[in-house]
């Protein structure tokens, strides 16, 4: 039987999904399951690494399922994963030794804060990363001083590390198979992106036995086989990416200077810089973008911490919307904010201000202010966060950013999207797949295999809308402009406490 299908395992922070996508790259069927999420103590946060394995499983049987595709048919898998999480687990029996510590996961930032001073500078010249919690250093050694005997079981070999990609593989390929892809690994803190290696001097840093590591692949080719046991066929498994750098695949940034910007909860947003690494002085990470056929391609990353978010916010707090969608509407029904900034520091303010002890305000408040101002100026303020991190992302990169491509949940809000582009001064490209973060791991698989070519890719790839600029060049500094002033105001009000 011709194979027909792509299957992506899309595995994320919240929940496990499979989708399918055929020879023109159409979405044919997906299936999703949600999973547990633990608060053991304030800031820290746990999965069940068997419950990520199990429902990614289910995910693709309810789905095969439901679509009546047999495995036959399809091609090859990909996988993209949250990044950082951290797997510990015994080699023998395959079982992990503490629950996945989360990316969000907090408990180690003393340590890390502890550490900034004597190894900053010798971890961001070598991991392209800051010495934080978010990554998954500190988690493996945390778990190591903490679980009975865990120490000296993994300097013994008997311990195993990995990320979820890690983690899906081993199971998938009946405990066979233990890698991890170039993207994963620059997450760590304990991967040189200059000798794309596992890094001595940094698992001594971090205190992590080298031999709990994991293979390093790259992140397209014939990577491992799924074990005929899991779905009744094997698999091969042509690609693995992590999640915000196959988004960035997904949206065919294949040129140096291209950039995506993820709207979730937070905004993501990377920018393909080639094959050096560029630094930034602003705040923002180095990471591998992913690496083929013995080519490594790097990307800056930057993160806005509230997008989508704010949205929530208007419809769950202020209670001012009933829906995510009426936030376009309404915003649309006004000619202008009336006066009104909102500063949406509903946990403090990242790139360029990085002041965490900024809260969120509202200004310009008349007795003519109606909610549909604050609606209004709510996405205004994520327009204005978005030309905060271009401007960085050219200042860092010395490139000219040409257009911006967007994904997530608010990424559909028309007038968002649309004043994203007033205020940038660039066109915004919105694809027809909003999902670009399962569509870059399905169109790596596909190229790995032969399924699509380089042109096939590009001939697929659709877009669903483009933004042009609309607004005049002085009237949109004029707008950023008056709205950082306010930003400076508030944070010399937070200085001068």
């Amino acid at each position: 039987m011709d194979k027909k299908y792509i299957l992506a395992l899309d595995q994320g922070t919240s929940s496990s999904r499979a989708i399918l996508y055929d020879k023109k790259a159409n979405l044919i069927g997906q299936a999703q399951l949600g999973f547990s999420q633990f608060y053991p103590n304030k800031n820290w946060v746990e999965q069940d690494s068997e419950e990520i394995y199990e429902t990614q499983i289910k995910t693709v049987k309810n789905l095969l399922s439901s679509s009546k595709i047999s495995v036959s048919e399809i091609a090859a898998v990909g996988i993209t994963n949250q990044r950082e999480t951290t797997i510990v687990w015994d080699k023998k029996t395959g079982k992990a030794i503490y629950p996945a510590i989360v990316w969000q996961d907090k408990r180690t930032e003393q340590q890390c804060i502890g550490m900034r001073k004597e190894y900053g500078e010798l971890v961001k010249t070598k991991t392209g990363l800051i010495i934080d919690s978010y990554f998954s250093a500190t988690k493996i050694n945390w778990i190591l001083d903490h679980v009975d005997g865990a120490r000296k079981r993994a300097e013994n070999g008997e311990l195993a590390f990995g990320t979820v990609d890690t983690w899906l593989v081993y199971n998938l390929s009946n405990k066979k198979t233990f890698i991890t892809d170039y993207s994963n690994a620059s997450r760590t803190l304990l991967f040189n992106i200059n000798t794309m290696n596992w890094d001595d001097e940094l698992l001594e840093v971090f205190n992590v036995p080298r031999t709990m590591l994991p293979k390093l692949v790259d992140n397209g080719g014939k990577l491992a086989l799924i074990d005929s046991s899991v779905f009744g066929e094997e698999l091969i498994i042509s690609s693995l990416l992590g999640d915000q750098q196959s988004s960035l695949f997904g949206h065919t940034c294949f040129a140096k200077g291209s950039i995506k910007s993820t709207y979730g909860t937070g905004s993501f947003m990377l920018m393909n810089t080639g094959d050096k690494p560029t630094y930034s002085k602003n705040g923002l990470l180095t990471t591998i973008a992913w690496r083929m056929k013995g080519k490594t391609t790097y990307a800056l990353e930057g993160n806005i911490f509230i997008a989508g978010a704010a949205i929530k916010w208007l419809r769950d707090q202020l209670q001012i919307i009933n829906s995510a969608d009426e936030s376009e509407y309404l915003a649309m029904s006004v000619p202008n904010s009336g006066g009104v900034k909102v500063i949406p520091a509903l946990s403090g303010l990242g790139a360029p201000y990085w002041n965490n002890d900024v809260q969120g305000a509202i200004l310009g408040l008349t007795l003519g202010t109606k909610k549909e101002h604050i609606i209004r100026a709510t996405l205004e303020a994520l327009a204005y966060r978005t030309k905060d991190m271009l401007d960085l992302m050219e200042a860092d990169s010395g490139l000219t950013i040409s257009s911006l491509a967007v994904d997530g949940g608010a990424s559909a809000n028309n007038f968002l999207m649309q004043y994203v582009a007033d205020i940038i001064q660039i066109n915004v490209n919105r694809p027809k797949n909003l999902e670009s973060t399962s569509l870059g791991a399905a169109y790596l698989a596909g190229l790995s295999v032969g399924f699509w070519n380089g042109k096939d890719i590009k001939a697929v790839h659709k877009l669903n809308r483009k933004f042009k600029t609309s607004m005049d060049p002085k009237i949109a500094k004029e707008s950023y402009d008056e709205w950082t002033e306010v930003v400076g105001q508030i944070i010399n009000s937070v200085k001068n406490k």
